[in-house]
C-alpha cells in the first residue's frame, strides 16, 4: 500500500522514508504526542482513519490502540508547508503517552507559562 502518487511528491521523507507527525486532539488541540510514518503508514491512516505509525525500534507499523485499546480515531490529516511534518488531528480514546498519561507532555514543563 502506497499514499497517492500526487502526494508522495509533496512529502519530504527523510534518509529513513519517514515523515514526522504530530498528533492533536482534534476538538481542544491539545497536542497528544509524536510519532513517525512511513509511506505505508500514511497511506493505511488516510484509508482506514485509524492512527497508523512506523515503530522505530521495533522496525514495523503499530495501529495506535491495537494493543492497549488507547485508540485514534483520525479526523484530520494536515500536511505543513515545508512538507517535512504531518498534523494529525484524532479523537484520543485513553491515554495517548505509553506511560499511561493522556499526553506525551505532561511529565516536564521546562518553562511554566507566565503569571
Amino acid at each position: 500500500m502506497s499514499v497517492m502518487p500526487e502526494l508522495t511528491g509533496r512529502v519530504r521523507w527523510n534518509a529513513d522514508g519517514l515523515v514526522c507527525a504530530v498528533v492533536q486532539q482534534y476538538d481542544t488541540r491539545e497536542v497528544l504526542m509524536v510519532a513517525w510514518m512511513s509511506d505505508e503508514a500514511l497511506a493505511r491512516t488516510l484509508e482506514t482513519r485509524e492512527a497508523t505509525y512506523w515503530s522505530r525500534s521495533r522496525q514495523e507499523l503499530w495501529i495506535k490502540g491495537a494493543t492497549s485499546g488507547h485508540t485514534q480515531a483520525v479526523h484530520e490529516v494536515r500536511l505543513d508547508c515545508d512538507g517535512d511534518t504531518l498534523l494529525v488531528l484524532v479523537d484520543q480514546q485513553g491515554a495517548a503517552c505509553h506511560t499511561g498519561d493522556h499526553t506525551c507532555f505532561d511529565a516536564d514543563v521546562l518553562l511554566p507559562a507566565p503569571g
